[in-house]
């Protein structure tokens, strides 16, 4: 019955998305979170334990392989993306001025954060200090869909576009890197047996992604491909999920295997997987929204710190970005503007850490999270207008936005 529910949920969402109920005209706010999916969010909070409780704990309890699988899925297609040609052909300053937009708006969140967290828990500095690294995790990344969509759009010309996009793709490592990191301090008793786990899961990505170079390598039928792919990355999900491991990194270590021995398997894989990749992004969400404390009062006092330390944090990162990649991508000239949505990476991240974490903490860092994503996209619409000309207007931005990513 409850697994009925999620799929009439999302269901119905996906008609209200694509109705003339949400014209960008009328409603531009509303219309921008059924884009990016995170309306999705929304309705999982209201359908949770902590608000109508039509979903209750056990529900959820009952849903967590299901969400396995969506950690799991949105690890290959990060993997995936990780092109190996790509990435040797980028020159040392792109990556210089990601790690600074990315590591000021982690450090930015994170100190500051530390203090209100260690005086609220019993776990002490070594509880606090993973908790804050999640926090800085989830701040220093962003979503560069914003500017595809305007390069799309012929609102932002496509050097800049690029340059936002390549940006945002690089971040996502130190969100990744702090992930394992914080797995390897809260997930065990001890340090050791944490890194174990973090090595057993990239161990399990690498060999099953491995098997899915091998399986599909000689397949020519789309069908064919497709179905092997979709049961491959059910395996590494589901074996994540049994072994209590990572299934977000076991996916990304399984997709960039993929990548590196699969030549031009791993593309058609990478398309196969694009036809499910939304559907299993809103259900990901959804179940993640589920998982809120709306009536966790920490959250709601650390959130608006969450959102203005990472607004500053993305403002001085930007220009140091923008300075430090000036030879070598062309930015829009006002780039922290550019990096205000936070995407659905840091909704992973916090799901992941609050299913392999135990304790308050881990659930105050995904409540804290998963509310400043929403007022982030929110934010985000209006702040991206200080990146385009405004003399394209507001209306045609948010009709192309949406249409788009429709």
């Amino acid at each position: 019955m409850q697994a009925l529910l999620v799929f009439l949920s999302i269901a119905a969402l996906s008609l209200l998305a694509s109705s003339r109920a949400l014209d960008p005209g009328r409603f531009p706010a509303l219309a921008r979170l059924a884009a990016s999916g995170f309306l999705f969010v929304l309705l999982g909070i209201l359908l949770g334990p902590s608000a109508s409780g039509l979903l209750s704990e056990r529900n959820l309890e009952e849903l967590r392989p299901v969400m396995a699988l969506g950690l799991g899925t949105a690890g290959v297609l990060l993997g995936l993306n990780l092109e190996p040609r790509l990435l040797r052909s980028l020159p040392r300053p792109v990556y210089l001025s990601a790690m600074a937009h990315s590591g000021t708006a982690f450090f930015f969140v994170a100190l500051p954060l530390l203090v209100p967290l260690v005086f609220t828990t019993v776990r002490g500095w070594v509880g606090a200090l993973g908790a804050a690294a999640m926090l800085g995790a989830a701040a220093s990344l962003s979503s560069g869909h914003s500017a595809v969509l305007a390069y799309r759009a012929g609102r932002l010309d496509r050097a800049r576009g690029l340059g936002v996009a390549v940006l945002t793709m690089l971040d996502d490592a130190v969100g990744l890197g702090v992930l394992a990191l914080a797995l390897m301090i809260g997930s065990a008793d001890n340090v050791g047996e944490g890194l174990g786990l973090v090595c057993l899961a990239l161990l399990l990505g690498v060999m099953c992604g491995a098997l899915l170079a091998f399986l599909t390598h000689s397949l020519k039928d789309l069908a064919e491909l497709t179905t092997v792919t979709l049961g491959g990355v059910a395996l590494v999900g589901g074996a994540a999920a049994y072994l209590r491991v990572s299934p977000l990194l076991a996916g990304v270590a399984c997709g960039a295997t993929l990548a590196v021995v699969g030549g031009r398997v791993a593309e058609r894989v990478a398309r196969a997987l694009g036809r499910v990749e939304r559907p299993v992004f809103l259900v990901l969400v959804f179940l993640v929204g589920c998982s809120v404390h709306a009536r966790e009062y920490w959250a709601w006092v650390l959130m608006p710190a969450f959102v203005g330390l990472r607004f500053l944090g993305k403002m001085v990162g930007g220009r140091l970005a923008g300075r430090l990649a000036r030879s070598a991508l062309v930015l829009p000239p006002r780039l922290g503007y550019a990096l205000i949505a936070q995407g659905g990476l840091a909704l992973c991240l916090v799901a992941e850490y609050g299913m392999l974490v135990p304790g308050v903490l881990a659930r105050r860092v995904l409540d804290v999270v998963v509310m400043a994503a929403v007022v982030n996209e929110l934010l985000a619409g209006q702040a991206f207008q200080y990146v385009v000309d405004p003399s394209k207007g507001v209306m045609a931005s948010a009709s192309a936005d949406t249409k788009v990513a429709a």
